[in-house]
């Protein structure tokens, strides 16, 4: 399911991230956060996995 998310149209000001955008195109992207490394995975099923 591709769903696009229009930023201008969140009822908050709550950032959204393209988890494509984030991997660059792959399945994989590092996120830091207070010094520690986590793995963000797109499954071939299009789910997203976060890994420490």
């Amino acid at each position: 399911m591709n769903v696009l998310v229009e930023p201008w149209l969140t009822a908050d000001a709550t950032p959204v991230h393209d988890a494509r955008v984030l991997t660059e195109g792959g399945s994989l992207a590092r996120i830091v956060l207070d010094g520690q490394v986590y793995a963000l995975r797109i499954t071939r099923a299009g789910k997203l996995i976060l890994t420490k």
